[in-house]
């Protein structure tokens, strides 16, 4: 089992990270966030899972054993498969996706491609005491939000001020970073971030 992978990145295109480890690149299969938030010779460390299949071995990999965590179990869930588990840690942060859980709500599954109404409810109830909910302070009970429709959102945005579309997606991957989850549910907090990161010194129409 490959559990992790660290060295150069070879190349981010989409959802496929090329990593070099000891002279061979590793295709590791990640979310387009993180992806974006890559560039090409910067290393990086990746957790990761071999899911092995009659016709292929795919590697998965993670910012944190988390996020591994949350798309095992995920994997648990009948129906719901490497691509679909991977579309909702795109979509749905872990304590986003446990809260969810904790409110019994599949509304926020039900937005991920690929997931139909059965399949929602079937990961609510399979993950159901399985997750840690975060506390009060740090996220909203029952206040789940698709935060890739809210990334997408804040991205439009700075291109609607004048941006380039490449400095407005690193902008907004870089805030997302480093921003509170409460940040990540609402377009005008995670734009405040953007624009922030962006600073005063950058000229709209310009790339960073």
């Amino acid at each position: 089992m490959i559990s992790s992978v660290r060295g150069p990145v070879l190349s981010a295109l989409g959802s496929v990270v090329v990593v070099e480890v000891g002279g061979i690149g590793f295709a590791v299969q990640v979310v387009p966030e993180l992806a974006l938030s890559l560039r090409i010779g910067e290393e990086v460390r990746l957790t990761t899972t071999l899911i092995v299949r009659e016709d292929s071995l795919t590697l998965f990999g993670f910012r944190d054993a988390e996020e591994l965590a949350v798309f095992e179990l995920l994997l648990g869930v009948t129906g719901v498969g490497p691509k679909s588990a991977l579309g909702v840690i795109a979509a749905l942060t872990p304590d986003q996706i446990a809260s969810a859980v904790s409110a019994e709500d599949d509304a926020p599954f039900r937005k991920v491609s690929g997931i139909g109404p059965k399949t929602a409810k079937l990961i609510v109830l399979s993950l159901t005491g399985k997750l840690k909910v975060a506390p009060p302070s740090a996220t909203k009970p029952g206040a789940v939000v698709d935060a890739s429709a809210i990334s997408e959102r804040v991205v439009t945005a700075l291109i609607g001020l004048g941006w380039q579309e490449k400095t407005a997606v690193q902008a907004v991957v870089d805030a997302s970073a480093e921003a509170a989850p409460a940040d990540l549910t609402a377009v005008p907090a995670l734009l405040r971030l953007a624009l922030a990161r962006l600073g005063p010194a950058h000229t709209p129409g310009r790339s960073a």
